[in-house]
């Protein structure tokens, strides 16, 4: 697939911790630059979000440009790509939180995104403890935020302190804190991140076993270009365009993940294998495979 091909075919700063948005009734139909309206009718109409020829640049640098994505109703994608290419960006962009200089994005009007940070700042000195964290900013029972942290295996932790939690306790508390507000969008930005192996199968089978039961679509970004949720729909590989799209394939019978983690933890995971028909240099703009290089290379 070359650079600047969809991502479709279904079959300024970042809160500081996990927020929720709702589209507007218009479903946040975006404009380009020069002012007038993208026709809706090139969004999938059918999509929770859809975004068309996404371009922005800071201080003279690309980091996105052209960039289509679709994401649909029960249906996780896995976005990677390389460290500054343009990942967390993006879907800044898809949730409203930066203008794109140019392009559109469609939400389904209605939509509540549950998003879950790459990182979140805890000052160890405020008393705050996991069921007060998930209860901020909201009214909500205290039957729903038990309930949220159990769906997340969880419950034991609503009395600790956050400042105490480990990575994984952690990432459970703000997955809890995302979910309860049911939402139709569940964004999760590196969230493995600090977990090891063995946490990260856990929390992927957590999520696919959460798909499967509330219906909602998932975006998973990872910073690591071959491991993913071996339940993604769609892998999308991002180095400021779209460099390529696929599925996963799964590693349950790799004798290796197998012995690690029990075969039942190892189908959490898939190995992606790029289909790129370029390469990027050393400035990170895309240049064409010399013929004589082997195709089967992987390069992002």
């Amino acid at each position: 697939m070359g650079g600047h091909k969809p991502a479709t075919g279904r079959p300024s700063g970042a809160p500081a911790d996990a927020i929720t948005l709702r589209a507007d009734a218009e479903g946040g139909s975006g404009r380009l630059e020069d002012g007038s309206s993208r026709g809706a009718q090139s969004h999938d109409a059918a999509a929770l979000i859809s975004a068309r020829a996404l371009s922005l640049a800071r201080a003279g640098r690309t980091i996105l440009q052209g960039v289509d994505i679709d994401i649909g109703a029960g249906e996780i994608v896995t976005l990677i790509g390389p460290n500054g290419g343009g990942k967390t960006t993006l879907v800044r962009v898809l949730l409203g939180i930066v203008a794109p200089d140019q392009g559109a994005t469609r939400r389904k009007g209605g939509l509540i995104v549950g998003y879950v940070p790459q990182r979140l700042e805890i000052e160890r000195a405020i008393p705050l403890t996991s069921a007060r964290f998930v209860a901020l900013g909201q009214r909500t029972e205290p039957a729903k935020i038990a309930a949220a942290l159990a769906e997340v295996g969880a419950v034991g932790l609503a009395d600790r302190q956050l400042g105490e939690l480990s990575g994984g306790e952690l990432q459970r508390v703000m997955l809890a804190r995302a979910l309860s507000r049911s939402p139709g969008l569940l964004v999760l930005d590196e969230p493995a991140r600090g977990v090891d192996y063995a946490g990260e199968a856990e929390l992927y089978a957590l999520i696919g076993r959460l798909r499967a039961v509330r219906k909602f679509g998932v975006l998973l970004v990872s910073h690591d270009l071959h491991v993913v949720m071996g339940q993604s729909d769609r892998v999308i590989c991002l180095n400021r365009h779209v460099c390529c799209s696929g599925v996963p394939q799964s590693v349950a019978r790799h004798p290796e993940y197998a012995r690690l983690f029990g075969p039942q933890a190892a189908r959490a995971f898939g190995l992606y294998h790029h289909q790129h028909d370029h390469r990027h240099d050393l400035a990170g703009d895309p240049q064409p495979t010399p013929p004589a290089e082997d195709q089967g290379r992987t390069r992002t």
